[in-house]
């Protein structure tokens, strides 16, 4: 059974949601405001953190960094502040995905079923180094390296570039990675593909080499083995 935590302040919502999550079979926990909701986040092991952005005691966007210094759990953040800046904000602070308020039901359990079918894929994946070059991934301590150097990427950025280093001379069209890294219809534009991949480039290229992530115009974006 999956275990969910749920972290949101507006109890009568809360309750709506728990009372489905549960519906649908998963072990579900509510705390209500940021503080106890973070306590709770890092004692305990959960398959995927709903955490809403305005808590009493401590925000979203905290509760999220606080989270990400220690743990890699999926994190979907719900709030009704929808503006760009809202969006990027909450997932460069480390959430997976992004849900604005009001959403249906069905569209929360659309976006829970594409973590889960992520995670299931990553550990389903039998290699647990990947390689591109001097490029490579351990998947099992998550760990990025060039060579002897570790370097150091965002959930976000790992995301990315797994997306690309599992599928080898596949072109990816913006569309595709943003399902791929960011969810199910992701509430942010493809333009923000592009600013990651070039965050992502700055850190695994060769200063003064060609990239390892080249650019298609006009189609996308693609890693040639």
């Amino acid at each position: 059974m999956k275990k969910i935590l749920l972290i949101e302040d507006e109890r009568n919502l809360a309750r709506f949601i728990e009372l489905e999550l549960r519906h649908e079979s998963f072990e579900t926990v509510v705390s209500y405001d940021g503080n106890s909701g973070l306590e709770r986040a890092l004692r305990e092991e959960w398959d995927v953190i709903l955490l809403d952005l305005m808590l009493p005691g401590m925000d979203g966007l905290e509760v999220c960094r606080r989270i990400r210094e220690s743990k890699a759990t999926p994190i979907l953040m719900l709030t009704a502040r929808d503006s760009v800046t809202d969006r990027v904000s909450g997932l460069d602070s480390g959430a997976d995905d992004y849900i604005p308020k009001p959403f249906a039901i069905e569209e929360l359990l659309a976006r829970l079923r594409v973590v889960f079918r992520r995670q299931d894929m990553i550990a389903s994946d039998q290699r647990s180094i990947l390689s591109s070059g001097e490029l490579s991934v351990d998947l099992d301590a998550r760990i990025v390296s060039r060579g002897e150097q570790i370097i150091e990427l965002t959930k976000r950025e790992y995301g990315l570039l797994l997306a690309f280093m599992q599928n080898p001379n596949r072109v990816f069209s913006r569309e595709t990675l943003l399902d791929t890294v960011w969810g199910y219809d992701a509430a942010v534009d493809t333009n923000v593909v592009d600013v990651y991949v070039r965050y992502l480039r700055n850190k695994i290229d060769v200063p003064g080499g060609t990239s390892c992530i080249q650019t298609l115009r006009g189609i996308g974006y693609v890693m040639k083995k």
